[in-house]
């Protein structure tokens, strides 16, 4: 398997759609039309791992001014502003055919890699507790419970450092 990991294209949409539902539940799935805006407003820092055409993963975030994400990301996006020290990541999500194959950790390399470039000083996320394993085998610090009310369940905020 020959997989390539770029920038979102329009054209992608309903593939990313397809696993953004398969990936997570209604409440707390991106509506297309958010998932739109953030292909047009943060291709830069929306990431899709693909093999030919087929999208087998993505992962998407904006910049920010704060360390912990806040509700409010989820429901506007706005384009990545240069000067903000955090990249988020809202949604990081591999089809379910494709899971187990490290397209996940391989998404969250190539975004450290884009946050570097970008001279972020680290990459931020939250997650639910069953995720934490995952994300500090991939050298996140779990830094407690989230203020986040994001769909009715409790989250953790989870850091990356990103130092040379």
């Amino acid at each position: 398997m020959t997989v390539t990991i770029n920038p979102a294209q329009p054209q992608d949409l309903a593939q990313i759609m397809a696993i953004e539902k398969a990936g997570f539940t209604p409440a707390e799935a991106a509506s297309e039309t958010s998932m739109a805006e953030r292909i047009q407003l943060i291709a830069d820092t929306f990431l899709v791992a693909k093999e030919s055409d087929v999208v087998l993963g993505y992962i998407v975030g904006p910049a920010f001014d704060q360390r912990y994400l806040t509700d409010a990301l989820f429901e506007k996006s706005t384009p990545n502003n240069v000067t903000d020290p955090y990249q988020t990541v809202l949604s990081l999500a591999v089809s379910p055919d494709y899971r187990q194959a490290g397209l996940g950790s391989q998404l969250l390399t190539a975004l450290a890699q884009v946050s570097r470039h970008q001279h972020r000083q680290a990459i931020t996320l939250t997650c639910l507790q069953r995720l934490v394993p995952f994300y500090e085998r991939n050298g996140y610090v779990n830094e407690g419970v989230s203020a986040s009310a994001h769909a009715g369940e409790t989250w953790y905020n989870l850091v990356l450092p990103l130092t040379d």
